[in-house]
């Protein structure tokens, strides 16, 4: 079994000492009140990150300056002293179970909308408008300003320590304002808060100097800094080990290192949410090169849930703390567990931006997949059932996975039944895409889960009425999940013509050229898996769009990825017919031919809902969950699953 001493090494930042190195880093919830208090449900949220074991929480982007600096609609605000009280009653939850706690003091600068801001103008260093959050030009800030600015900045400082918080972060990342004072790409300003690198650095030093003013010398700071804004123009590794050996000389106890701006290249967004594209423990060469040049210590971000990688990690002097961000909103007891040697128990984040930064782009509060219980801990803890039943789940894909996972969990004596010869259900062509392999992640969990809580699973049984009379179940459910749309196109029954399920999971073949018919997350992902083989691939869809299902992170970055690959994509185009080498496509009243040795469909799928009447009539009570009931992805499969069996 691997040993995580490092990971459970106590730490000091400053005259805070933390229990362990895992670090959960600042994430914008939106569980707060509409107006930025602290309420109960976040208090659950945060409160059971600590019973899991976590060192620190760093709570997310804590506002300074309301509206005009918020993040979002309702982001946890610091700006008025009537705030302080719901900070020190999570605090104070937190503590109970031996975490610490932390501000993250937060403006958007230019790098914000009138939206979030309830139509006040946006401010900046400089009259640069941000593009990935629509171009608005921002207001350039006056001297005066900027000097009121790191008052606000102090007196948030002060609050986090009134309302008995164990330290601040100040977020100098992601292309917020203090890092945009910092960087020549966003500041141009000619007074003393521009100009050289001095003039650029002058606003976050005098913040630091002057939070030290107030709360003392001693009163841990950590520092969030994008080790490389990775944008032409912007910060570079050069650069912020320069400036992290200021920030050490100012006395900050901490450097935090993250990467991007929202304008990043590639495709804006990514390399501040790196979804699953993109390699485990990215910035982690970025930490080090900034460790190389400072003595206090660094925590580093980026996929760093793999609790082997981040022993690793810490073993080899790259960073002194992990911030595992997304991998504890899939489970709140990650360090727990690593702690206990149980990785076989951890509820893998899949890094799919759906639920997380996903929602947060709708404005809604956030979601994860494969954790149906964030932001409703005290609704959703499992308990007993009140009466044992002998259930019967129908369907071994991951909403029938999860609901006989909690079945079991609550008591219940759980019978799986799966017509194929493994469990999974798409999970298993999904999780083949090389950048899907968190999802092969999660069907291990799923599996082991049903494994240890002794579910019985019967594969490669076709379920019918017959077979339920014989069972005699008291309940039964229904996850017969999906079937492929097959399109009305002649041709379509040719030998030339797959199924995309089929070539990922290595059941058929295909030729050199190769035409994929729809442009969603299936198709999309067949045709990166095909391009990295060699092949040259041709995307056909019908809307005006690729991957309008998908979260912006990751859809702007598999856009990049096709375009990396050489992935043809045509759009706005209806399939005609389909020949034995090519296929014939109307675009704009235009007919095409488009040479291709296969065919590859992806047109989405509907209800396979056959068996689900035929059980109806057994006078049992169903439930039908999952891709039967309703298409919904994996978080209607899984939470579906979940929330019905917390029912029975």
């Amino acid at each position: 079994m691997p040993v995580f001493k490092k990971l459970f090494e106590p730490i000091k930042i400053g005259r805070m000492e933390l229990k362990n190195r895992i670090v959960m880093p600042a994430m914008c919830s939106k569980f707060g009140t509409e107006l930025g208090a602290v309420n109960q449900r976040i208090i659950d949220y945060y409160v059971e990150r600590a019973k899991g074991g976590v060192g620190l929480i760093i709570i997310e982007n804590t506002c300074i300056e309301w509206p005009r600096g918020k993040a979002g609609a309702s982001p946890i605000r610091i700006d008025d002293w009537k705030y302080v009280s719901g900070l020190h009653d999570l605090a104070e939850a937190v503590h109970s179970y031996d975490a610490k706690i932390a501000t993250q003091l937060h403006h958007t600068g230019r790098q914000n909308s009138t939206l979030c801001t309830e139509g006040v103008e946006l401010v900046a260093p400089s009259p640069i408008p941000c593009a990935a959050m629509g171009g608005e030009m921002p207001r350039e800030l006056s001297t005066e300003e900027v000097e009121q600015l790191v008052d606000k900045y102090v007196q948030g400082a002060h609050r986090t320590l009134s309302a008995d918080f164990d330290a601040v972060e100040l977020h100098g990342a992601h292309g917020y304002l203090i890092s945009q004072f910092m960087s020549p790409l966003t500041n141009k300003r000619q007074d003393k808060y521009g100009g050289d690198f001095e003039g650029r650095m002058r606003f976050p030093l005098e913040i630091i100097e002057r939070i030290k003013a107030i709360v003392g010398p001693d009163f841990p700071i950590i520092f969030r800094i994008s080790g490389d804004e990775y944008i032409k123009g912007g910060l570079t590794i050069e650069d912020t080990k320069k400036i992290a050996k200021r920030l050490e000389e100012a006395g900050v106890h901490c450097i935090s290192v993250s990467a991007g701006i929202y304008e990043s290249e590639p495709s804006w967004f990514a390399k501040i949410y790196p979804p699953s594209a993109m390699p485990k423990g990215c910035y982690v060469p970025l930490a080090e090169a900034i460790k190389s040049v400072v003595k206090i210590p660094v925590i580093v971000v980026g996929r760093l849930s793999d609790p082997i990688l981040a022993e690793k990690v810490l073993q080899e002097g790259k960073a002194d703390l992990i911030a595992m961000g997304r991998g504890l909103l899939a489970d709140p007891y990650l360090p727990q567990k690593i702690a206990e040697n149980r990785l076989e128990d951890i509820n893998p984040c899949i890094y799919c931006n759906q639920g997380c930064y996903g929602n947060l782009f709708k404005m809604w509060s956030i979601q994860c997949d494969v954790n149906p219980a964030l932001g409703q801990e005290r609704e959703f803890q499992i308990q007993p059932a009140s009466e044992a039943k002998k259930v019967m789940v129908v369907g071994g894909g991951p909403a029938g996975m999860e609901a006989a996972r909690v079945l079991a969990l609550r008591g219940h004596k759980v019978i799986l039944y799966e017509k194929e010869g493994e469990l999974g259900g798409q999970i298993r062509a999904g999780s083949v895409a090389s950048f899907k392999e968190p999802l092969g992640d999660l069907l291990k969990y799923f599996r082991t889960q049903l494994s240890k809580l002794n579910v019985k699973v019967e594969l490669n049984v076709d379920v019918n009425p017959e077979l339920v009379s014989r069972v005699k179940p008291d309940v039964l459910i229904v996850a017969t999940g999906a079937v492929p749309i097959i399109p009305d196109v002649p041709g379509v029954g040719g030998k030339n013509v797959v199924l995309a399920t089929d070539v990922l999971l290595g059941r058929k073949s295909v030729g050199e050229r190769v035409v994929v018919i729809g442009g969603g997350e299936v198709g999309v992902e067949v045709a990166i898996h095909l391009a990295e083989k060699g092949k040259k691939v041709c995307i056909i869809e019908k809307g005006f769009a690729l991957l309008l299902e998908l979260n912006t992170v990751s859809r702007l970055y598999l856009l990049w990825r096709l375009a990396q690959l050489g992935v043809e994509t045509i759009i706005m185009a209806t399939v005609k017919e389909i020949k034995k080498d090519s296929v014939v496509i109307d675009r704009g009243g235009k007919t095409e031919e488009i040479k291709a040795d296969n065919v590859v469909l992806a047109v989405g799928f509907k209800p396979n809902r056959e068996l689900l009447e035929k059980l109806k009539t057994t006078n049992i009570p169903v439930y039908e969950i999952g891709d039967c009931k309703k298409i919904g992805r994996l978080k209607g499969a899984i939470h579906g699953g979940s929330i019905i069996a917390r029912r029975i």
